[in-house]
């Protein structure tokens, strides 16, 4: 019997992301999102209770502003005193681990999706995803882009605007489009 297309996504091969289970899991995220994008923040807390049931992991002590947007929130593991600005949007169809005391500012994008080259596959909904790593204490400006496969070292600065597409040193400050280190 072939792998469930959930399996497939998990697992880092391409599969389609037109599957019922997927839709379902990203039904589940929207709602939990809605509740925390309309929560009254004094009610919400730090994250609201179905958005933070659904992360792999969210300490107590991380913060995410609203709005927010994510794919799936499953794949979504935060450290301790994270801080997600306004607008952040992470599309998590792989993991994404943001590390303690990380700030993102607002706007940010973290991508992991990577659709198929050939037009043909790409309508049939075929796609690879990547992980991303953000390491601790990490700032990361607004409007920054983040895509798959990218790995940002402990103390790394990622300045306003930027798109990362490669890994980033620790403790390197980069900026730009494609970011480079300055």
């Amino acid at each position: 019997m072939s792998d469930s297309e959930r399996q497939k996504m998990a697992a880092g091969e391409w599969y389609c992301c037109f599957d019922p289970e997927l839709d379902a899991l990203r039904v589940l995220a929207r709602k939990a999102v809605h509740q925390h994008n309309t929560l009254d923040p004094e009610n919400r807390g730090n994250i609201a209770p179905a958005l933070r049931a659904l992360f792999a992991e969210a300490p107590d002590d991380a913060f995410i502003e609203a709005p927010f947007h994510c794919a799936y929130g499953m794949n979504i593991a935060l450290g301790h005193r994270v801080y997600l600005n306004a607008g952040c949007t992470i599309l998590d169809t792989a993991s994404v681990r943001i590390g303690e005391g990380s700030m993102l500012g607002p706007g940010v994008h973290i991508y992991c999706a990577d659709h198929h080259r050939d037009p043909a596959l790409r309508r049939s909904g075929l796609q690879i995803d990547r992980p991303v790593a953000i390491g601790t204490d990490v700032w990361i400006g607004g409007g920054a882009i983040i895509l798959g496969g990218v790995m940002i070292g402990d103390g790394a600065i990622v300045g306003a605007g930027s798109v990362v597409t490669r890994d980033i040193a620790e403790g390197a400050t980069v900026v730009g489009n494609p970011a480079r280190e300055v």
